[in-house]
């Protein structure tokens, strides 16, 4: 399959992601259903903390098998193992102190423009909690869309057309769920009296959460890295166990620990049930 074909092939993919963002203009949400989509939210989050995590350990555990059966060394385990703790610990701690930061940056920006504690509204160091939360959930998502294109372009590459077919379905229907897994922050935080956010911060979330899927597949056409892919999928992790904390919180000063548990829950089995498409593929 041709480069052309296969980036084709990404953007398919990547492009569903867009699907879910607009529930992120939905104003005046009833307090319960405020808590309910921030609830799927992190169930879909969580999902994908299992699905990447299981991906990125997947050559860790391939080396350890083939060194117990005298076919390799420990290095090559070591190397892997020691990737998949540095991308884990820089995507969770990397996100914890960019996050500190850009809140002392706001808060010094806002005493400067009038000293009266109002938000001023320049760039992501001004935006909202909600709005910023949603931009680390889409730089996550993108860090694990980025090694899904791999697999795409991948099996393009060796021409194993049927198998790249399903996988774009199925990480399009995993995408299709993780737009709306970006903006739940925002909805659930949305106020009567709040402007929704522009078409342009949608697209923008859209391009960072699903852009990476194409540059993947563009990349996984011309060569395959297992280190490569470890080091993505462990920052990608890393960024959305972050992002499952600050969403747990969230979740839990709001109460409604019934919708909670049944939000997450649905949140959960739409991973999976957009999981057994690629599984369906061999994949």
């Amino acid at each position: 399959m041709s480069l052309s074909e296969t980036i084709l092939l990404g953007t398919i993919a990547g492009a569903t992601i867009l699907i879910g963002l607009p529930i992120g203009r939905i104003r005046r949400p009833m307090p319960g259903t405020r808590a309910f989509l921030n609830a799927l939210a992190i169930g879909i989050l969580l999902f994908l903390i299992w699905d990447v995590l299981a991906h990125a350990w997947a050559p860790i555990d391939a080396s350890l098998a083939s060194m117990h059966a005298g076919h390799g060394g420990l290095s090559r385990a070591f190397f892997y193992g020691l990737l998949f703790v540095l991308g884990l610990t820089t995507g969770l701690l990397g996100l914890t102190l960019y996050e500190r930061w850009t809140r002392q940056v706001a808060s010094r920006r806002t005493k400067a423009h009038d000293g009266k504690g109002l938000e001023v509204d320049i760039g992501p160091r001004g935006w909202s909690a909600a709005k910023r939360l949603a931009l680390l959930i889409a730089v996550g998502i993108g860090l694990h869309n980025f090694a899904e294109g791999l697999a795409i372009g991948q099996s393009a590459a060796r021409s194993e057309i049927a198998l790249a077919t399903l996988l774009v379905i199925g990480f399009g229907l995993h995408n299709a769920t993780e737009g709306f897994g970006i903006v739940a922050p925002i909805a659930a935080d949305a106020a009567p009296e709040d402007a929704p956010p522009s078409w342009g911060f949608l697209l923008l979330m859209g391009l960072i959460g699903g852009g990476p899927t194409i540059l993947g597949t563009i990349v996984g056409h011309g060569f395959t890295s297992a280190a490569v892919s470890i080091v993505f999928l462990t920052l990608a992790a890393g960024s959305i166990i972050y992002v499952v904390i600050q969403l747990l919180g969230v979740g839990l000063r709001m109460g409604h620990k019934e919708l909670l548990s049944a939000g997450l829950l649905v949140g959960l089995l739409a991973g999976f049930m957009t999981d057994a498409v690629v599984s369906a593929a061999g994949a």
